[in-house]
């Protein structure tokens, strides 16, 4: 039989378990500060460097830091090593994501922009070689997708929703789902 105080660290372990596990029962989700971020190398990755802590619109931040980062690399990376950075990115993003998300108590928290970060790399990888203007255009329609969510974004984002690594698969799901709507977009212009 259990003592009183063994019985109460029994349920405060269950408790634990039962926060991290049902979203329903979480604390009350942290807002992300500058000493969150630097508490944990994933909080870091995961709030884009800094990015993501915007007290407004994190996501269009986030994807503006990422477009600036491109243009950084991509005086020093082939494109094959940016493809290789892109995937390893995406890998590193999953586990990112996930811990922060956990961290902070919330499922798909908007201060996570790595989603943001990895899929408009993507975008920018894919139609490059083009301009000041054909990017601007590719960042304009991938804020819109990711943003207004139609269809197949939605569904993305409503279909991994969840913990642990499928709630960390599903916030970067629907970031490469705006991604490719925002390539089919680009693709049909070039053709017309």
């Amino acid at each position: 039989m259990n003592t009183p105080d063994e019985n109460d660290h029994t349920a405060a372990q269950a408790g634990a378990t039962a926060a991290r596990i049902d979203p329903v029962r979480r604390p009350a989700p942290q807002c992300p500060t500058v000493r969150f971020m630097l508490a944990h190398p994933a909080h870091a990755i995961a709030l884009g460097f800094g990015s993501g802590l915007s007290p407004k619109a994190p996501g269009t931040v986030g994807t503006l830091w990422a477009w600036l980062a491109w243009l950084v690399l991509s005086l020093w990376l082939s494109p094959l090593q940016l493809g290789v950075l892109i995937a390893g990115s995406t890998l590193l993003g999953w586990w990112a994501c996930t811990v922060t998300a956990d961290h902070l108590g919330v499922l798909d928290p908007g201060n996570i922009v790595w989603d943001e970060v990895v899929a408009f790399w993507l975008v920018l990888w894919l139609v490059m070689p083009t301009g000041f203007w054909g990017q601007l255009v590719a960042f304009a329609l991938f804020r819109f997708f990711d943003a207004v969510k139609p269809g197949p974004v939605r569904w993305a984002d409503e279909a991994f929703h969840g913990t642990g690594w499928r709630g960390g698969f599903g916030i970067l799901l629907d970031d490469f789902v705006a991604a490719f709507c925002t390539l089919l977009v680009i693709a049909a212009w070039r053709v017309w």
